[in-house]
């Protein structure tokens, strides 16, 4: 089974996982670090740790309920259209660096209201990094498991970094933007395929 994982067809699909949560998963972490800067110093550590657990459970639900509907003729296109449109909103954002910076209102009265913040942010936050790398991944379940688990590592831990690098190196943004378009070309040419040839 350990052999299976390094054939040529799963590196590039570990590969494509890879790059698609390098240049998706730390606006997340980004969004998180707001949220928790608007509180005290002692408090700051829990609302990353609950807004962060949270986000988790959400993000495993999120992406086994989209690796599913993905097997499903008809929605696959449907994703691939909607990578597309993440395709050219990531251009606009990443490359040509014309993103306008939204300030999270953040509600710092309550504890609870600060965890709802953060799970409302990554649940809209997270379609197209759900999208991506279940649609990367498809049928190969231990793989889908492992980019899971890499953007909540990402958005955990070093969500700064990436973005400083995605600044630096905008080669990281052009592979990432090139892994996720060319998952949504397979799904829209998997379903037009089935549906129309």
């Amino acid at each position: 089974m350990f052999a299976e994982l390094f054939t040529p067809e799963q590196l590039t699909i570990l590969g494509q996982i890879i790059f698609i949560d390098l240049v998706l998963a730390g606006d997340n972490a980004i969004i998180i670090g707001m949220v928790a800067s608007k509180f005290p110093v002692e408090q700051r550590k829990k609302v990353i740790f609950w807004g962060i657990g949270g986000a988790v459970i959400l993000r495993i639900i999120l992406t086994m309920l989209t690796a599913y509907l993905l097997q499903i003729t008809g929605l696959r296109l449907v994703g691939g259209l909607l990578l597309l449109y993440i395709v050219y909103k990531l251009y606009t954002d990443v490359i040509k660096g014309q993103s306008d910076e939204e300030d999270v209102k953040v509600d710092n009265s309550s504890f609870m209201k600060a965890i709802w913040t953060v799970l409302l942010a990554d649940f809209t936050m997270s379609l197209d990094n759900v999208l991506g790398v279940a649609g990367a991944a498809g049928d190969h379940y231990m793989l889908l498991i492992f980019g899971l688990a890499l953007s909540i590592v990402l958005m955990a831990t070093a969500a700064n970094l990436i973005s400083g690098w995605i600044k630096k190196y905008k080669w990281i943004a052009w592979a990432g933007l090139l892994a996720i378009l060319v998952v949504a070309v397979e799904l829209i040419y998997t379903d037009i395929k089935i549906l129309f040839l």
